[in-house]
């Protein structure tokens, strides 16, 4: 387990949250839109979860796919640190979590050269 602050914080990943976008700072990025991918890793403690066995201990990971699918598809942003940020912000403020790593994939991103995947992460916590 990872330290954060002086608690002890497990860890949910949901990966691959996906959806059609309309980020960029290009014309035809924002008028077309394009797929947007991304990995969340959530730092909490699961212990009360683990030992009551109650959702509402810890973070119901279909809601918050539903949010980012929502945030992907909602408000454009020039950038996807922006698109990162955002999520973040909104799973802090949303969800009973410490900390949260967001990663932002930009898979078909208007790279003139072949490239594999072009991805930012942002780290955010309460603290």
């Amino acid at each position: 387990m990872e330290t954060i602050g002086n608690a002890q914080a497990d860890t949910v990943t949901l990966s691959g949250i996906t959806a059609v976008g309309h980020h960029g700072v290009f014309d035809h990025e924002r008028r077309n839109g394009q797929p947007f991918v991304v990995d969340l890793v959530l730092h909490l403690d699961l212990r009360p979860a683990g030992i009551s066995d109650d959702l509402a201990r810890t973070a119901h990971y279909g809601e918050l796919a539903e949010r980012v699918h929502g945030i992907i598809t909602g408000k454009a942003f020039n950038l996807i640190e922006a698109l990162a940020e955002k999520i973040a912000g909104d799973v802090l403020e949303f969800f009973p979590v410490d900390a949260v790593e967001v990663t932002v994939h930009k898979p078909q991103a208007p790279i003139e050269v072949p490239f594999g995947d072009v991805a930012v992460t942002v780290r955010r916590s309460r603290s």
